[in-house]
């Protein structure tokens, strides 16, 4: 499957962005789908995740801040980024897990589980 990242930008803090990752088979439904990002100089870290049966988890530096959702229809994974700060500077990347159809609330948090990646969009949050 391939994963096209959208909706990354510059934008000041407290700001809000909304990111978009579109998935070209119709298959999305089966796939668990997580965020990560990955600022220049560090390791690629979770950002936020969501199951096949819809299920969301969220990484501290995150949570209360952030929407991860889903729209099977549209093959379409989302994430709503509020309150933005300077720390969310990122490239933030969408990615698939094909191996969690059988486990509807499981969602992995290491990048190693993910079978599919999209190419990434910067975000940048100015001071």
């Amino acid at each position: 499957v391939q994963l096209q990242a959208s909706g990354g930008g510059l934008v000041q803090t407290g700001g809000s962005l909304r990111l978009s990752c579109a998935a070209s088979q119709s298959t999305f439904g089966r796939y668990a789908m997580a965020w990560f990002r990955q600022a220049p100089g560090k390791e690629r870290e979770f950002v936020a995740g969501i199951s096949v049966g819809g299920m969301t988890y969220y990484a501290d530096s995150v949570k209360g801040r952030s929407t991860i959702s889903r729209h099977n229809a549209r093959d379409t994974v989302y994430l709503q980024l509020n309150s933005l700060k300077p720390e969310d500077t990122a490239v933030y990347y969408c990615a698939a897990d094909r191996t969690k159809f059988s486990y509807p609330t499981e969602v992995d948090s290491t990048a190693g589980a993910y079978n599919y990646w999209g190419q990434g969009t910067l975000v940048t949050v100015s001071s």
